[in-house]
């Protein structure tokens, strides 16, 4: 303690400057102490400030605009379409995901995309009554009764941002695209954002606004996804720009559609003094002061009925396309005769030689979508013509050089037998089957004309939809109308016809049949579980058409095909099946009575009892004596019916013969079933 206490009197001792020196160093390392601690602690602040940003920047990722497309499709075009865009998607670099609807769960994925900032991008077709494609159906009706439920939240899906393209035809008036439409409504009303205005891809060539149904996508393709871009990089999306084509506009990084009005406003417009010679010519003057300028309309040109696109499509399946809307294809039953493997049922039936026939039409175009067509619906639809028109020697110029062209590439095939080559240059029959409806070319009768000109029979296919072209149809050969259901409602679900008035145009078309002088046919197609039931009431359509013949054919599946119409193998009647439906149509009425059948077309034919002659059967066709028949009635007028110009039926092509309709001067070819696995 003493020496403590010394040292601290000798503190007090000390010269005064030496305390001033002390006491600096003090406060020196106070206030060093103090910047450290302050330096540290700002460390600290900086170490967690930037552990908030990675966070931060995690979150946001998570957070950035998921992009995914669905598609509902009946035939196969909307996932076409879905499959482009994805495509044209890579390119560009965006991550995507692809749903087809049936599998995107609204339950499920709808409501969680809405939470998670998604970008849904939806293709859905519009099916018969504008309907949505049967994989659409509970997510349409999801939508709709979320849409109008008062106990469902309308801000479920708040935060998707979307956009929906259609498929349809404009033919359809009230249900053009309907089911898009349906959609894009449903959707706004859960609160979910527009982001781009619906897209309309028009099948009508006359009424699509770019001209085809893949150049409407083409367009609309190529904004949504600049706007997706734009959203993904957490810009505000690109307004689209412009022109007429492309006048709807966005607003703050959603898409709005712009009011209709602003295209069809016919308010007054002020013209200024230097543009006034150029507005000369339209304007008219409603007051001293002011010059009220009339809107020019640009005259809609005229279009080809076969696109770019459908070409390619037609091309692909074999046609050989001919002008602007016509088209041949070699019959599988030509090129079977050829090989002396038998003919088709019209050989059975009428007498053709299959290996001489051509099957063609002068109009692709047709009024109905049948559920059963077998030419994939790749065909263009239309209630009247609105199209380029070729003339009819050009036409039939051009089948019969394509058909000897692909006649010719069986030059040399094994099992081509010489004398059938050889014949098959000589043209005596046409299909007037192809594909499309023919009586809607308006140059028809010229068209039939020539073929008969030439020495070739015509077989004219119409679809019951043109009641004034069958009155002003020239004599043919044989008239056939596809009489594919009973009743108005069946017809509707069978044919899917354009026209409103399809009823009354049906039995309209049926009793012109039955004013026509030569031979006409019903063509029935029975599709199980669709109209084999309505026996009575095809009876009932008998009697005001009073063909001459029925034919009675089972339903072809066309594979994946047939599923734009809902069919199945289930619907394929066996030809048992085929025979007993017959048989009971037959007894209802009571002047016919089956007389044939084509046992591998899986077809019947029914008869009128006037073609019955001494017990045998006269369904063969005379065709030089109709040819001579129609010379003396274009040259004099001369009136001659179906009776005289037929012919007798061979005994191998009568119902209940042990050949079933199959010639045995063919050769009956079977195809080797493949080996079962482990044989």
């Amino acid at each position: 303690m003493n020496i403590v206490f010394a040292v601290d009197l000798q503190f007090l001792d000390m010269d005064t400057s030496i305390l001033t020196i002390f006491f600096t160093f003090a406060i020196v390392g106070i206030v060093t102490s103090l910047i450290i601690q302050q330096f540290s602690d700002r460390s600290g602040k900086r170490k967690k400030k930037s552990n908030k940003n990675k966070d931060k920047t995690a979150e946001e990722k998570s957070a950035e605009p998921r992009v995914k497309f669905v598609y509902g499709t009946q035939s196969g075009k909307c996932k076409r379409f879905c499959l482009e865009l994805g495509r044209r998607a890579q390119n560009r670099n965006l991550d995507f995901d692809l749903y087809d609807v049936r599998n995107y769960n609204p339950d499920d994925h709808l409501v969680n995309d809405a939470s998670s900032n998604c970008i849904l991008v939806i293709f859905i077709s519009t099916y018969t009554d504008g309907t949505p494609p049967d994989s659409a159906k509970w997510f349409y009706q999801w939508l709709e009764e979320a849409s109008h439920d008062f106990r469902v939240g309308k801000s479920i899906l708040h935060g998707l941002n979307y956009a929906v393209f259609g498929c349809g035809n404009s033919l359809y008036d009230g249900n053009y695209i309907k089911a898009a439409k349906g959609i894009d409504e449903f959707l706004h009303k859960l609160s979910a954002t527009r982001c781009f205005p619906l897209g309309e891809g028009d099948e009508n060539v006359a009424n699509s606004k770019y001209g085809s149904q893949e150049l409407d996508f083409d367009e609309w393709a190529n904004d949504i996804l600049s706007v997706i871009t734009d959203l993904v990089k957490g810009g505000n999306p690109t307004a689209v720009s412009g022109n007429d084509t492309k006048s709807e506009k966005m607003d703050s990084g959603a898409c709005t559609e712009s009011s209709s009005s602003s295209e069809n406003d016919d308010s007054d417009e002020m013209v200024d003094v230097e543009d006034i010679g150029t507005k000369m010519s339209s304007m008219t003057v409603s007051s001293p002061n002011k010059v009220q300028v009339k809107r020019k309309v640009k005259k809609r040109e005229i279009k080809e009925m076969v696109t770019p696109a459908l070409r390619e499509a037609l091309t692909k399946q074999g046609y050989k396309l001919v002008g602007s809307h016509s088209g041949v294809k070699l019959c599988r039953w030509t090129k079977s005769m050829l090989r002396g493997r038998g003919g088709c049922y019209k050989h059975t039936f009428y007498g053709i030689e299959s290996h001489r026939c051509m099957e063609t039409t002068p109009s692709l175009a047709c009024a109905n979508k049948c559920v059963f067509c077998w030419r994939h619906h790749t065909n263009p639809v239309g209630t009247e013509w609105k199209w380029k028109m070729d003339e009819p020697d050009m036409i039939v110029k051009g089948a019969v050089e394509n058909h000897y062209s692909m006649i010719k590439q069986f030059k040399g095939v094994p099992g081509v037998k010489p004398e059938r080559f050889a014949e098959g240059f000589s043209i005596r029959h046409c299909a007037l089957s192809l594909v499309g409806e023919p009586i809607m070319y308006p140059k028809i009768n010229d068209f039939v004309k020539l073929l008969h000109g030439r020495g070739i029979s015509t077989f004219l296919v119409t679809n019951a939809q043109f009641p004034d072209a069958i009155k002003n149809l020239e004599p043919i050969t044989q008239l056939y109308v596809s009489v594919d259901a009973a009743t108005p409602e069946s017809l509707k679900k069978i044919d899917r016809p354009l026209f409103k008035d399809y009823w009354p145009r049906f039995v309209d078309s049926l009793k012109a049949l039955a004013e026509k002088g030569q031979r006409t046919v019903y063509r029935l197609t029975l599709v199980k579980a669709w109209n084999v039931e309505e026996i009575e009431s095809y009876a009932d359509l008998v009697k005001h058409g009073r063909p001459d013949f029925i034919e009675v054919k089972g339903v072809t599946y066309c594979g994946d095909t047939s599923t734009a119409g809902g069919l199945t193998m289930k619907n394929v009647p066996w030809h048992e099946e085929v025979l007993y439906f017959v048989q009971m149509l037959a007894d209802s009425l009571p002047e016919y009575e089956v007389a044939c059948e084509h046992e591998h077309s899986n077809c019947v034919l029914i008869a009128n009892t006037k073609f019955k002659i001494n017990n045998q059967w006269h369904t063969w066709i005379d065709y030089g004596k109709f040819h001579e028949l129609h010379q003396r009635h274009v040259a004099d007028g001369c009136s001659f019916t179906a009776v005289d110009y037929m012919a007798p039926t061979p005994p191998w092509a009568v119902i209940g013969s042990e050949e079933r309709g199959f010639d045995p001067c063919e050769t009956r070819w079977r195809r080797k079933s493949k080996p079962k696995a482990g044989c």
